[in-house]
């Protein structure tokens, strides 16, 4: 049967297609690069990407990027780091690659000839972890992170108390005061828990992880969880507005019968006049009887165990940041214009166009905030709960959703 010259111009790539319009991850897909047989292909393909294949600068360093997603590689998800990793090596000849155009070629099917087909898997392998890497560092507002982290805390220390030893959510001028076992603060998450997230995520992209910074409340009672999170709305230090819906999630009370309990002991109290330390009692007792079936995992995170409990939510912040530069640059203009008529370098101070350098930059960051009593803090660190086991599942989900192929390939048990 004699094909029509015509067809190849109407071949589509159904894999890609799913990728761009069908909700599926590029790591997911069968071959993670397409078909690129020739230099051409990888240059124009990089040059999409956002790198100039002829630049020796980025040359350099998505060569760095090889060696280092190498490494990340034999550290996480191979024996040789892992006792829980793949008890398997990474070709010699992977060693050997100089250029990133070839471990591309290699990817796609352009070395075929003097390659294997377990070659090109490792060679697919090492560019998602590359493809992840490039993504961590390439976040822009990570030259901002100092600022961040100390905005987003200052909101939150400058309404806590102390009395004695005892911590309080509220100052002396506050009508009410929440009795807190711990107030804990996550700092900026380490590279590598960075690009193990992104590895086992979806959008695998880092401008959307969310929990980079966060906070925890840890309370005396169950009640005092929701307290906690009336507080912070009333004292706006959270804004409602400002929340992602989608990241919300409440494995602690059952909102929907407390709020029918909670009318109802709100009758009782006004019917049978009760004073505030028994009318706080019932309510405690109230909430936990509203408690949620701890069985299965988090349907938000699978890698959290079903026996975790908290409320947290994922709020945004505008962050304003002053651009130093601009300070310093006055003062050198107001030194030039001193020396200006007889330096030609004061002139050329005098002369720089600024005004597409911003004095402030405003944006909007995300943080965590989880608030716990401290019953549910002590199971959540302890046993399968532990943040040590939901460490150790996400690696071992990121390993196998990286060598999905090379383990069907090899047939191995995972």
């Amino acid at each position: 049967m004699t094909r029509p010259d015509y067809l190849p111009k109407y071949l589509f790539d159904w894999e890609l297609f799913d990728v761009v319009v069908g909700g599926k991850s590029a790591l997911d897909t069968k071959f993670f690069m397409g078909r690129m047989y020739n230099e051409d292909r990888v240059n124009n393909f990089l040059r999409g990407y956002g790198l100039d294949p002829l630049d020796p600068v980025n040359r350099a360093e998505l060569f760095g990027n090889f060696q280092e997603a190498m490494q990340f590689i034999r550290r996480y998800f191979l024996k040789e780091g892992n006792p829980d990793g793949l008890d398997l090596k990474i070709p010699n000849s992977l060693y050997m690659l100089t250029d990133i155009g070839d471990l591309i070629l290699l990817a796609t099917g352009g070395l075929e000839e003097d390659s294997s087909y377990e070659e090109k898997l490792w060679a697919e392998i090492i560019l998602k972890v590359m493809h992840t890497i490039l993504h961590a560092d390439k976040d822009l507002r990570s030259n901002y992170f100092p600022v961040i982290q100390t905005q987003i805390f200052d909101r939150f220390y400058k309404h806590l108390s102390r009395d004695g030893d005892q911590l309080f959510l509220g100052t002396a001028d506050d009508e009410i005061k929440i009795r807190l076992v711990s107030f804990e603060t996550k700092a900026l998450k380490t590279r590598d828990s960075t690009i193990i997230k992104l590895l086992h995520k979806a959008e695998n992209v880092a401008e959307e992880l969310f929990d980079r910074i966060g906070v925890r409340f840890i309370t005396e009672t169950r009640f005092d969880t929701l307290r906690v999170v009336s507080h912070l709305i009333a004292n706006n230090i959270v804004i409602p507005h400002n929340i992602k819906p989608s990241r919300s999630v409440n494995t602690m009370v059952n909102l929907t019968s407390f709020r029918h309990r909670y009318t109802a002991a709100l009758k009782r109290a006004m019917r049978e006049n009760l004073p505030e330390s028994e009318f706080i009692k019932l309510l405690e007792s109230e909430v936990e009887a509203c408690g949620f079936d701890k069985s299965g995992p988090n349907e938000r995170n699978l890698h959290t165990k079903g026996g975790y409990q908290s409320l947290q939510f994922t709020c945004r912040q505008l962050v304003k940041y002053k651009n130093p530069f601009m300070s310093e640059f006055s003062q050198l203009r107001k030194a030039a214009k001193k020396v200006q008529d007889d330096n030609d370098l004061a002139k050329k101070i005098l002369s720089m166009d600024v005004s597409l350098i911003a004095r402030d930059i405003r944006f909007f960051y995300p943080y965590e905030v989880q608030i716990v009593d401290v019953e549910a803090h002590k199971v959540n660190t302890e046993g399968e709960a532990s943040h040590a086991e939901y460490k150790k599942a996400q690696t071992l989900s990121a390993m196998r959703r990286v060598f999905a192929h090379l383990i069907d390939y090899k047939k191995i048990n995972q």
